[in-house]
């Protein structure tokens, strides 16, 4: 399997969503600063759903419409999907991928023609999310080395 992200650069996630917490209303630099660190992991995991030599990765239907579930880590991966209940009931381990940065951007951009309309970060313990439309933006700061 693909090398886990520093655990430092993951932690730092649950200092920048307490962040958008505590922002005040229509203050979203604490928000900018979350997905930035996002972009600076070596790694996207995902949760894989379907056959092994095809695996996609696992979303969830939100208001807004379906959401792919990105995890900045494989032990948050791992974590999430006992939560959600996706383990087998041996209790065995769930499949899980990671696509290297950057093409991870454009691997998760690529299911837009699918029907899928954003990206939700470390479900369910963070949550937070933005739409595919924004990953452009994510690309950009990768490629201007604004991480």
């Amino acid at each position: 399997m693909t090398r886990d992200n520093d655990p430092e650069m993951v932690a730092e996630l649950d200092r920048l969503d307490e962040a958008v917490r505590a922002a005040p209303a229509g203050d979203t630099s604490a928000e900018i600063a979350l997905w930035r660190q996002v972009t600076g992991l070596g790694h996207w995991f995902f949760i894989a759903r379907g056959s092994a030599d095809q695996p996609r990765p696992y979303g969830v239907a939100a208001e807004q419409g379906t959401m792919i579930c990105l995890y900045s880590s494989a032990v948050r991966a791992d974590e999430a999907a006992r939560t959600l209940g996706l383990s087998g009931s041996d209790g065995a381990a769930v499949p899980l991928f990671g696509v290297p940065m950057p093409a991870a951007i454009d691997y998760v951009a690529s299911f837009g023609r699918a029907g899928v309309v954003g990206v939700v970060l470390d479900h369910p313990r963070l949550g937070r999310y933005i739409p595919l439309a924004n990953l452009g933006l994510l690309k950009g700061w990768v490629e201007g080395g604004e991480r």
